[in-house]
C-alpha cells in the first residue's frame, strides 16, 4: 500500500470580526434595515467575543506545525493581542498575516462593506500568495491535538468530513408535510436562511442529487478547483457576493469546493467528525467529562466551543484553564 504524500505546502485561513468594535457596530447599523441592539442577549450571543481568535491561532501554531502561513481575514480590524500572536508565530517559523476585505474584494469593491460571512468566504481563494492547498477555519474551531497534513489532504486531495443527506424537498417526511399544507391550502414557506440550505444550494450547482452535510470542522480546499470552476461562469461568483447580509439564494463556497471534488472523485471521505462540540455550558460536570473524554479518545482532533461567552463564570474559567494547559504543554 502506498504511503500518503505529505510534502505539500498548506496554509490556514481564518475569518474574524470583532463584534465589540464600536466603529464596526456603527457601520453595520448604517447598512442594516433593522438596527441591531448590541446590548440584547440575542445579539451578544452572535457578535460577542472573549478572545476565541487568540485560541484558534495559538492552537494552529501549537498542534499543526506543518502550516507555515496563517491568514487572518478582517474588515480593517486587528485583535488586541495580534503583536504577541505574530511574535509567537515567528518563534515557531510561521507567518501570521492580516488580510483586509479590500484586498480579497479587489475588482469587486462595489460589494463592500459586507457583513455576510458567506460572501466573505467566497473570496478567500483570492488572498495574494495563498497556497494551492489551504484550510478554512472559523474562529471557534480549535485544533487540540497534534495533526499532520494527512488529517486534511491525502496525496494532495482534500478530506471531506460529513454525512450524506437528501435535499430537503426529497426527504419523505418533508414531502408529506408539503402535501398536507397544499391540501389545506396553506402557503409553503421557503425563505429560511440556514447553513444547511446554503450547503444544498452548493451541491445543486454541481448537479448532485444529494449532498454532504458538513460537520462543524475545518475545511480542506484546493485553490485551483475554485479558479477553474469560476472561469467557466464568472457571474456565479459576482452574484453570490452581491449580498451585504445573508440571503437564501447564496451558496457556500467551501461546500461548493467539496462537492466539486466529489464530482471529480478527487477526495477522501470521513463520515465521522473527529470533533468534540460544545454549544451548552449549563452543566459543568458534563463539560468536564466531555473534555476528559476528548483527551482519551485518540480519534478526536478538534474542539468547537460555540458561543463560549454564554458560559457562566465557573464553567468559563474551567474551560479556559483547560485550554491554556493544552496550549502551554510542552
Amino acid at each position: 500500500m502506498t504511503e500518503p504524500v505529505e510534502n505539500i505546502q498548506v496554509d490556514a485561513v481564518i475569518t474574524w470580526v470583532n463584534g465589540n468594535d464600536k466603529n464596526w457596530q456603527k457601520k453595520i447599523n448604517a447598512y442594516s434595515d433593522s438596527k441591531i441592539n448590541f446590548s440584547s442577549e440575542n445579539h451578544l450571543k452572535r457578535y460577542n467575543s472573549i478572545g476565541e481568535i487568540n485560541i484558534a491561532i495559538r492552537s494552529i501554531i501549537k498542534f499543526a506545525p506543518f502550516i507555515k502561513n496563517i491568514y487572518l481575514v478582517t474588515d480593517n480590524q486587528k485583535p488586541q493581542s495580534f503583536a504577541s500572536l505574530k511574535s509567537l508565530a515567528q518563534e515557531n517559523g510561521v507567518n501570521l498575516e492580516l488580510v483586509d476585505h479590500k484586498v480579497i474584494f479587489r475588482g469587486f469593491e462595489e460589494y463592500l462593506p459586507t457583513f455576510n460571512s458567506c460572501s466573505i468566504i467566497s473570496m478567500l481563494f483570492k488572498i495574494p500568495n495563498l497556497s494551492e492547498h489551504f484550510i478554512i477555519f472559523n474562529d471557534d474551531f480549535f485544533v487540540m491535538k497534534e495533526v499532520s497534513v494527512n488529517d486534511f489532504f491525502i496525496n494532495g486531495e482534500p478530506i471531506i468530513r460529513g454525512k450524506w443527506q437528501l435535499f430537503n424537498e426529497n426527504r419523505p417526511l418533508r414531502k408529506i408535510y408539503r402535501k398536507v399544507l397544499t391540501y389545506l391550502n396553506i402557503p409553503v414557506k421557503n425563505d429560511k436562511i440556514s447553513f444547511k440550505k446554503r450547503q444544498q444550494n452548493s451541491a445543486k450547482l454541481v448537479q448532485m442529487d444529494k449532498y454532504v452535510r458538513r460537520f462543524h470542522t475545518p475545511v480542506s480546499v484546493r485553490k485551483s478547483t475554485l479558479i477553474n470552476f469560476f472561469k467557466k461562469d464568472p457571474t456565479l461568483l459576482r452574484n453570490n457576493i452581491q449580498y451585504r447580509f445573508r440571503n437564501k439564494n447564496q451558496f457556500l463556497i467551501s461546500s461548493l469546493s467539496e462537492h466539486l471534488e466529489i464530482k471529480n472523485n478527487t477526495y477522501h471521505y470521513r463520515n465521522y467528525p473527529q470533533l468534540t462540540y460544545f454549544r451548552s455550558y449549563k452543566n459543568l460536570r458534563l463539560t468536564r467529562l466531555k473534555l476528559k473524554w476528548f483527551k482519551k479518545d485518540q480519534n478526536k482532533l478538534f474542539i468547537t466551543f460555540q458561543s463560549l461567552d454564554m458560559a457562566n463564570d465557573e464553567t468559563l474559567d474551567y474551560i479556559l484553564n483547560w485550554i491554556n494547559k493544552r496550549l502551554s504543554k510542552n
